[in-house]
């Protein structure tokens, strides 16, 4: 085991070797790296003692909170990056920024209220609902990621294998449950009542934000039971946000802009 012993009047380099030494032991890789640097600054800016320590301490939570977000997005497994930053209001008039921007606030995953976007394909629904599940990750909440057609397949699965029960507890502990391409495909009577499980294991508790191309009407060509299908939208719109993206695709209409560009520079 180590031990330190205070010396006074040490050399810069004892005192860097011993500040390496500890740093290894505490845990503490930011000060580590940035000590160097960090102290040169507060000589040259003539820094109170307890105001390079604060500054030391503060570069190292900084970076450890930054870390953790990064792991919370991993773990959400988005499929790709988007941000809200990247979105393209001008380019979608059908939502509004300041609601975006609300939702970005995460109070509506504290409160555990649900969130549905419902717009054709290209108007950004799934650009929004990563983007905010980042936003939320950021901000410290436990978030996953899935495709409606996956969840629904592992839930069949599970069921299959007797460990239904397992995974609905793991699908209900996420802080928010982002659902993708719900109502893309027709789910059969077992797959649609499995996902209302997960739907009731997280009601008032958990939220859910899903991203859908039908409109709540259009919904019983996915869920073919008319009373699942209404129990279903009654679990995603009790007292929640609903988002709707429109019918023109940004995205068509921005590669058709850029073919017409490129069409115009060769002419």
């Amino acid at each position: 085991m180590t031990t330190f012993k205070r010396h006074r009047g040490l050399t810069e380099q004892a005192a860097d070797a011993a500040v390496d030494q500890a740093c290894r032991m505490l845990r503490l890789p930011t000060i580590r790296a940035q000590f160097p640097e960090l102290a040169e600054a507060a000589a040259r800016d003539q820094m109170s003692y307890r105001g390079f320590l604060a500054e030391l301490l503060m570069a190292e939570c900084d970076d450890r909170a930054r870390r953790r977000s990064e792991r919370r997005i991993k773990a959400a497994q988005f499929p790709r990056e988007k941000s809200l930053r990247a979105f393209d209001f001008e380019a979608n008039p059908s939502v509004d920024p300041a609601v975006i921007h609300t939702l970005a606030t995460c109070e509506w995953v504290k409160k555990g209220l649900p969130l549905c976007l419902i717009g054709d394909s290209g108007t950004g629904k799934s650009h929004l609902l990563i983007a905010l599940g980042t936003e939320a990750a950021m901000a410290g909440y436990r978030v996953r990621y899935t495709l409606a057609t996956k969840l629904v397949n592992e839930l069949v699965e599970a069921a299959d294998e007797k460990v239904l029960t397992k995974t609905i507890a793991r699908y209900g502990r996420v802080d928010l449950l982002c659902i993708d391409e719900l109502g893309y495909m027709e789910l059969d009577r077992r797959g649609a009542e499995l996902l209302f499980q997960v739907l009731t294991e997280r009601e008032e508790k958990n939220s859910v934000a899903i991203a859908s191309n039908e409109s709540f009407s259009g919904w019983t060509k996915t869920f073919t039971d008319p009373r699942l299908c209404a129990a279903i939208v009654d679990r995603l719109t009790f007292g929640g946000n609903l988002i709707q993206t429109g019918t023109e695709s940004y995205r068509l209409a921005l590669t058709q802009s850029r073919a017409a560009a490129r069409e115009a520079t060769a002419g």
